[in-house]
């Protein structure tokens, strides 16, 4: 099939051979002209239809009517046209006719843009974040739909971003479900299925990694598209990247190209390191903008000016956005595109980013594609991971799973969401999402992880710790390596210095229970463990059950015992880093700060 979209509330499609026109019926639309659905022999007689105000048409099965919305092109008005077997002949002509006369109304699939910053947890003004101001993620939300619920399954760059590409969980991925990884050669991503279909795959700024991804023959693949790196412009404040992504995109848009786009925007802001106290003196912000400090941190001027900064890093992509969003309406090209808007995992912070609490994995998502929605401004509650997004992206693509190359997908496109026209809750069965992790750094002996599973629904986090005795944020002695250095994690080790039994330090820093329970209806920051009161026993047992159920159907390693094979992946830089810093050699630890470090060993008190 071939898909005609005009901008302008107009949306057909005709197959390749122009003898099948396929237009659809508005949900709101009374039926008028019923068709069988099955001939005697059970098969399919007629075409099922479906239509959206905007975007690219698909096939439904099951009965509908062949009834046209009524068409508003440019200078042609039909009104309320409708399709009865005798006058579909009649209306592929006309199509016909149209697109022979107006060839730039239409454009093949939806182009997409896929922008995924670093380190963004789900802080912005559509979700009431005052001290973030968001106006071009703000926008997307008004104009499309605003996911309240949506995870990545492991809050750490690599895993998560592995998780996109593959449309599989971490414990699915071998290899890729570990940071800093070797990235399988049989496991294909998205942008590759794309580029070899023939669309134009661009990305700018970060895209996979830390890690390697080669091909079977040792060859780099440019696995999430061509870079576009050019243009540089001198950053806002001294911690951001000089990628000037905008004008990056814009090159990309210029490139010559036969067919649909898909770009990647990967910001590497907020990533560390931050200028200290740049949010309050080159972003203007106030600490008093900061209505409330997480439960799991003192609150403390220097951990405030330590979310400004990262909310100044936070409005730095936000503005990248911006741009972009301005050289498609010029181009006439934004509503021709899908635009997914999201972060690879939580903020980087003690507790957040390598760990797998609520902040840990929760991120921003909005998605804009008007065509493709009968209703914008709406805010859904439906459960949704990093795991749908491959699934998403080809079906908008029109490219069948099976005919992908790709390894199977466990996720679900989000089409039929957004899609609805409702808000709230759409689809029953998205009533929570796994989380976990393994191998999130290296700093432990034997390059081990720090293994846990986790199931969240809307009321309650349970997390289970295979290896309660390791250390959660990496070994004291080697700087607690799963938390990148910044104010924050130095104000908490120096609590901790001087008492081990501090409340932030034990929260951030101290050894973990073989399993933790929390109620976030009361506690949504998760920093009271409740998985010690027996009242809360039936839950407990209840959601360990889902979740392990969940587990063994995605074939994961632990459940069948063998989740020493995530330790064995070899690690592709760090590798024996506690063993090596415990000679004394030199090793390379740049993402903390070396006051970090502990000065030897200690005991959980």
């Amino acid at each position: 099939m071939r898909s005609y979209c005009a901008p302008a509330n107009t949306v057909l499609r005709l197959s390749a051979d122009m003898q099948t026109l396929e237009a659809s019926l508005p949900a709101a639309s009374e039926p008028e002209i019923p068709l069988p659905h099955r001939n005697e022999a059970g098969k399919s007689r007629y075409r099922a239809w479906s239509i959206v105000k905007l975007g690219t048409l698909y096939q439904k099965p099951g009965p509908a009517t062949l009834t046209l919305e009524a068409l508003s092109l440019p200078g042609i008005d039909l009104k309320h046209l409708k399709l009865t077997r005798r006058s579909f002949q009649s209306m592929k002509r006309l199509i016909l006719i149209l697109f022979a006369l107006c060839p730039s109304l239409f454009a093949a699939q939806p182009n997409i843009l896929f922008a995924i910053a670093d380190d963004w947890g789900a802080h912005a003004g559509a979700y009431g974040t005052p001290w973030v101001k968001t106006p071009a993620f703000d926008r997307i939300a008004k104009e499309g739909v605003l996911f309240t619920k949506a995870y990545t399954p492991v809050a750490k760059c690599a895993p998560s971003r592995a998780i996109v590409l593959t449309g599989r969980h971490a414990w699915q991925n071998e290899a890729a479900g570990n940071h800093m990884a070797f990235f399988p050669a049989k496991l294909k991503s998205w942008p590759e299925v794309l580029t070899e279909k023939g669309w134009h795959m661009g990305i700018t700024g970060k895209g996979w990694g830390p890690g390697i991804a080669n091909d079977a023959n040792g060859k780099p693949r440019q696995i999430t598209g061509q870079p576009f790196n050019q243009h540089k412009a001198k950053p806002a404040a001294s911690g951001m990247g000089n990628n000037d992504y905008a004008a990056n995109f814009t090159d990309f848009l210029d490139a010559p190209k036969d067919g649909p786009w898909c770009f990647w925007y990967g910001s590497l802001e907020p990533h560390r390191d931050y200028e200290f106290q740049s949010g309050v003196k080159k972003g203007g912000k106030k600490l008093s903008e900061i209505a409330k400090v997480p439960d799991y941190w003192p609150d403390d001027e220097i951990v405030r000016h330590d979310m400004l900064d990262y909310a100044f890093e936070v409005e730095h992509t936000d503005n990248h956005l911006a741009r972009m969003i301005a050289e498609l309406e010029k181009r006439g090209q934004l509503d021709n595109t899908l635009i997914i808007v999201t972060a690879d995992h939580g903020m980087p912070f003690p507790r957040c980013k390598g760990y797998a609490y609520e902040d840990s994995n929760h991120v921003p998502l909005a998605i804009r594609f008007p065509g493709g929605m009968q209703k914008t401004a709406r805010v859904v509650d439906d459960f949704v991971n990093f795991t749908d997004i491959a699934a998403t992206i080809l079906d908008y693509a029109g490219i069948a799973e099976k005919d992908s190359g790709m390894m199977a997908i466990t996720g679900k496109s989000w089409r039929p969401i957004l899609e609805s026209g409702k808000s709230g809750r759409i689809v029953a069965e998205r009533d929570h999402t796994l989380i976990g992790k393994e191998r999130t750094d290296v700093g432990r002996p034997h390059d081990w992880g720090y293994p846990i599973r986790a199931i969240v629904t809307a009321e309650h986090l349970y997390l289970k710790n295979y290896e309660p005795t390791r250390w959660p944020a990496g070994n004291p002695e080697t700087g607690y390596l799963d938390t990148d250095g910044g104010p924050t994690k130095s104000l908490i080790l120096e609590m901790g210095r001087k008492d081990r039994r501090d409340k932030f330090w034990q929260l951030n820093f101290g050894l973990r229970p073989a399993e933790e329970f929390y109620d976030l209806t009361v506690d949504p920051h998760a920093a009271r463990n409740l998985a010690a009161e027996s009242v809360h026993t039936d839950t407990i047992q209840k959601l360990r059950a889902r979740m392990e159920s969940e587990l063994k159907s995605q074939n994961d390693p632990r459940m069948a015992g063998n989740g020493k094979i995530f330790d064995d992946y070899p690690a592709t830089n760090g590798a024996g880093f506690y063993e090596k810093f415990m000679r004394g050699e030199k090793v390379n630890a740049g993402w903390v700060s070396p006051t970090d470090f502990e000065k030897g060993p200690i005991k959980q008190p």
